[in-house]
């Protein structure tokens, strides 16, 4: 069989291309991450906090999309280091809230420069990168709807 006719070339794979950039940015994201002591997993659901503090465990993994087992060791996580605090609800004991300490709000600060400097990475003006961002969020929400029953 001749290339030309193959339909398993890894380089026309959309898949692959999604898989690799993200390899790419884990990698260019890991020493800014460094620097604040978080994973990439960690710093969406400090993101998340930072914008509305008080979630439940369930809500952060909705906008997260992370389900509440690998969330919760992620949270602990947290915890330890001194970032958050899990609290029982009041209202509804099966629920866990998630508050940021002094010390997790603080952290902020350093954090806000991450998106600017990923953004030299990447080289590309505003608009295209929001353009690309809402591209990426529609492919995203039409393979999440096939998931539904």
């Amino acid at each position: 069989m001749s290339s030309t006719d193959d339909t398993l070339r890894l380089k026309d794979f959309l898949c692959f291309a999604v898989y690799s950039a993200n390899h790419a940015f884990n990698r260019v994201y890991k020493p800014m991450l460094d620097r604040l002591g978080l994973t990439y997993p960690q710093y969406v659901a400090m993101v998340t906090l930072w914008s509305e503090e008080g979630l439940t465990v369930g809500q952060i993994g909705e906008r997260v999309l992370l389900e509440t087992n690998t969330l919760t060791p992620l949270l602990k996580r947290l915890e330890g280091a001194g970032l958050v605090r899990r609290v029982r609800d009041v209202a509804d004991e099966r629920q866990v809230r998630v508050y940021l300490t002094e010390k997790g709000r603080a952290l902020r600060h350093e954090a806000e420069r991450v998106p600017a400097e990923m953004g030299v990475c990447l080289d590309h003006d505003s608009q295209e990168l929001r353009a690309l961002t809402g591209d990426l969020t529609r492919l995203r929400d039409r393979l999440l709807s096939r998931l539904k029953p």
